[in-house]
């Protein structure tokens, strides 16, 4: 299981946990927890979004002042709602990046014949590697999977090498 997965599991399961608050700066539920803070940079206010488990807000934004313009305006259901879409999408964007950084891939014809090549860092501090796999677009055969150093570049020409094994 991926940490990300082990995570947002341990976040699920400490939700149903948690009762719903339901405060004019204080509002949990559904997984999420909004509180409107003093903004310290400015004279306005500010919301931080905490995914229930978590230690650090997934989002941090402006909160709008009150009528009075002095205090700010009081969380409602429809504004808790927009948060939590805007900060679960914000987490699943920051997701998929991370994801994308850590996988990449190419095809290579070599020979006449297509191959797939993937090259997938391990997101581990304490063996740093990356494991690079060359399949066969036709039959799906695994030719050649091997590690290599987290900073081996995948391109065209390195793909090839993959494929005639010649990597070292």
């Amino acid at each position: 299981m991926h940490s990300q997965d082990a995570a947002a599991e341990a976040a699920t399961a400490a939700a149903t946990e948690v009762k719903d608050i339901m405060e004019p700066m204080l509002w949990t539920s559904r997984g999420w927890t909004a509180r409107v803070k003093k903004n310290e940079d400015d004279e306005g206010w500010a919301v931080e979004m905490y995914r229930v488990g978590d230690s650090e807000p997934a989002l941090v934004g402006p909160w709008t002042m009150g009528r009075d313009k002095k205090n700010p305006k009081p969380m409602n259901p429809k504004d808790f709602q927009t948060l939590v879409k805007t900060a679960s999408e914000f987490l699943e964007r920051a997701t998929q990046a991370q994801r994308n950084a850590l996988h990449k891939s190419t095809d290579v014809i070599v020979d006449g014949t297509r191959f797939r090549v993937d090259l997938d860092i391990a997101a581990d501090e304490d063996d740093p590697h990356a494991i690079v796999k060359a399949t066969n677009d036709v039959t799906g055969e695994v030719v050649r999977s091997q590690r290599v150093a987290p900073s081996w570049k995948l391109t065209s020409k390195s793909a090839a090498e993959v494929v005639a094994g010649r990597v070292g």
